[in-house]
């Protein structure tokens, strides 16, 4: 229960509700749920609270799909390795260092944390990482550190503080009241002490003058290709709109979303036509997304279209991280033995290549601007936009398509990621939506204006280019590749060190198991008291609770270690009433 209760704790720090305190919350239930010596029991805990956490998180999918197999699918998938985390954190409890010292058991809680979400992140089919916890915390002080470590240190503080408020109810069960405060009092230090980091939004490289348009798109149900007409119809007309808050030339760039002309305008007349009268009637270039086929495939293209000119051959992005099972099927043919849903992915999209950059030529700054692009779920993926930033990047557009997940949290989730590579790269953001939610984000992270849901809006704003690059653009994948280095050392040491343990108790003689024949004799020198199932002494009553016992058993002692040791004239046998003799190890 405490970990349905966890993961169902944790998914309200997203949007839509944003209540951020709660990941701190959902990792501490986690944590506490997950007390018990047993590396299976483990797996089964941290799955039912990945199951719990990710099946509203992204319930969206079952929006998109129609039919509820992909959402389950996707939901139970991604909940292993929640079940994984838990299963690995028994066996890092173990390790002799961690499981003595309980600030360390808070490090290495989030050390393995950071690690899982990385391989989630990565594998398979490029990893999904949504529902990484640092995109929890654009409203929380813990933003502050984005720019200083990226995900990597935002989702780690927060799991250690998950587990700084775990050790100090821990310490409120067996009324240490001092030791908690301490507990608690770190926590709030480390919440609210990024607060003094500095941060900047001012322009390095002079501003750009941005209309966003947010077309909408025609009712449900039209036919394909009159759908994708309308759809550009709207974001024509939507460009058109923008003469109501700017004179013609007075923008430097138009940004229209990804998919607002499905129909590719470098091949369709009439698509063109409307391109071209609306780019020359506002007096600006038009970014906008398309579709490119080729026999059997196609291609998510962002592309530059020039007033009078027409689409530049040399400023263009395609998409290099196409949604599995959503933009294109992996294995179609074994995966249609199993669902039919497979089908409704009728042409694969393919990954495109190079850097996520599209040098944009600004007549009124009299030159070129390089703009970071990422399309609709490639804001998830930091490597992506951190590419585009170091190559020069002074602005960050995300186009995206909405379209699908109708009134679900999926777009604010989104637009959560957007103010998220704000803060860490130093960048103004641009989320262009189809039907929302579109917005300018400042470099900080702060929102400037933010559309509704299935509207048709438009936004005006002047956005600040800026050239400096953060600790996190100059570190790079190395955070991640650190911590992940770790989070296996720090398993393979506990793993390594029970075994050997146990080695060791079989050599001298029956063992408790995951208890040395040390350990067992001494416990019959000391008489304990009941315990319940929330207090964790490592080695007996003098020590103060942890956030697990490595090789300690949990829970109600058993019968033989509650009875009082028998008398006994041989300093070195211990004899226990109703158990075995047993040997404690030599010295």
């Amino acid at each position: 229960m405490l970990a349905v209760a966890g993961g169902l704790a944790t998914e309200t720090a997203f949007p839509g509700r944003s209540w951020w305190p709660m990941a701190f919350v959902g990792v501490a239930l986690l944590l506490l749920a997950l007390l018990r010596d047993s590396a299976r029991w483990g797996f089964v805990v941290g799955g039912l609270y990945g199951v719990a956490f990710f099946l509203p998180h992204v319930w969206w999918a079952n929006e998109a799909v129609g039919q509820p197999i992909g959402w389950i699918a996707l939901s139970v998938f991604e909940a292993l390795y929640l079940g994984a985390f838990g299963a690995a954190w028994v066996w890092v409890r173990r390790g002799a260092k961690v499981r003595e010292h309980i600030w360390l058991q808070v490090v290495a809680a989030a050390v393995l944390w950071v690690g899982v979400e990385q391989v989630r992140g990565r594998w398979p089919f490029g990893g999904f990482p949504w529902g990484t916890l640092a995109f929890s915390q654009t409203d929380a002080p813990l933003l502050r550190l984005a720019p200083l470590g990226g995900e990597t240190l935002v989702s780690g503080m927060v799991v250690a503080l998950g587990a700084l408020l775990a050790v100090a109810l821990l310490h409120l069960r067996r009324r240490r009241l001092a030791a908690a405060g301490r507990a608690l009092a770190a926590a709030l230090a480390l919440t609210f002490l990024p607060v003094l980091v500095p941060v900047n939004a001012n322009a390095e490289a002079g501003t750009l003058r941005l209309g966003a348009v947010q077309g909408n798109v025609p009712a449900q149900g039209a036919e394909a290709m009159s759908q994708a007409r309308g759809v550009a119809a709207n974001h024509a007309e939507g460009t058109r709109a923008l003469l109501e808050q700017v004179a013609p030339g007075e923008l430097d760039l138009v940004l229209w979303p990804e998919s607002a002309s499905d129909i590719d305008p470098r091949v369709d007349r009439e698509i063109a036509s409307m391109l071209d009268e609306a780019a020359r009637t506002i007096g600006a270039p038009i970014l906008l997304g398309t579709q490119r086929f080729s026999p059997g495939l196609r291609y998510n293209d962002y592309i530059l279209w020039e007033p009078g000119i027409g689409a530049s051959a040399d400023v263009n992005y395609t998409k290099q991280r196409p949604v599995p099972f959503g933009e294109y099927i992996p294995y179609r043919e074994f995966f249609r033995r199993l669902t039919s849903t497979v089908d409704l992915v009728t042409t694969d999209m393919v990954a495109g290549t190079g850097t996520a950059l599209m040098p944009v030529e600004i007549a009124r700054l009299g030159r070129t601007v390089p703009v970071a692009t990422a399309i609709c779920f490639e804001v998830a993926y930091d490597d992506l936009i951190r590419q585009g930033v170091l190559a020069g990047g002074e602005l960050i557009v995300i186009p995206t398509n909405n379209a699908s997940f109708g009134l679900t949290q999926e777009s604010t989730q989104q637009l959560a990621m957007s103010r998220f590579r704000a803060a860490e790269h130093g960048r103004a953001v641009v989320q262009i939506s189809t039907v929302g939610v579109s917005g300018f984000i400042s470099p900080t992270g702060e929102v400037l204006q933010q559309t509704g849901l299935f509207t048709a809006e438009q936004m005006v704003d002047e956005l600040p280019l800026r050239t400096s690059l953060t600790p996190a653009d100059r570190l790079g994948e190395w955070p991640a590749f650190v911590v992940g280095l770790l989070s296996v050392c720090v398993v393979a040491i506990g793993a390594i060190g029970h075994r050997t343990g146990r080695r060791q108790d079989r050599a001298v003689g029956r063992c408790h198991p995951g208890r040395t024949v040390r350990q067992r004799a001494a416990a019959a020198e000391t008489p304990r008291p009941h315990r319940s199932r929330l207090t964790l002494p490592l080695q007996g009553l003098a020590n103060p609770p942890n956030l697990g016992v490595g090789g300690t058993r949990t829970g109600r002692p058993r019968r033989s270690d509650r009875r009082e040791p028998a008398a006994t004239s041989s300093p070195t046998t211990v004899q226990y009433r109703g158990a075995p003799r047993i040997r404690p190890c030599p010295p």
